[in-house]
């Protein structure tokens, strides 16, 4: 299980730094130098950005010792999906992807269950 999260944290901090830097310069041209959406995607790349750290560092603590909620990285990995990729998508084409709205609070939530499980 934790390989499964170490190459899924990998992936979500790759992607989470080229798309850091398509926010950084490309996306002022695709929605209209509109410093809100510039905004709320700069938010979501650093929001998974952070979620993939947690999830490396989550899954290299050894089974033997790992002392964490079973729910916690399927929580944190779902939730940074659901948040981050639904704003990307909302941000470029929100008329498109307007059914999504309501999964960007949903992935916010799923993120915060996720580090919960860490009190537990």
């Amino acid at each position: 299980m934790s390989n499964f999260y170490w190459k899924a944290g990998s992936l979500l901090g790759l992607s989470s730094v080229g798309l850091a830097a398509f926010g950084t310069h490309g996306l002022a041209k695709y929605v209209n130098n509109d410093t809100t959406k510039i905004g709320n995607w700069k938010l979501a790349a650093e929001l998974q950005f952070m979620n993939a750290v947690t999830l490396l560092v989550l899954s290299s603590i050894p089974p033997s010792v790992r002392r964490i909620h079973p729910a916690a990285m399927p929580c944190i990995l779902g939730g940074a999906l659901a948040f981050s990729g639904s704003i990307y998508l909302l941000t470029l084409k929100r008329d498109q992807f307007r059914a999504l709205g309501p999964v960007t609070p949903l992935g916010g939530l799923s993120m915060m269950a996720g580090w919960a499980c860490l009190l537990l």
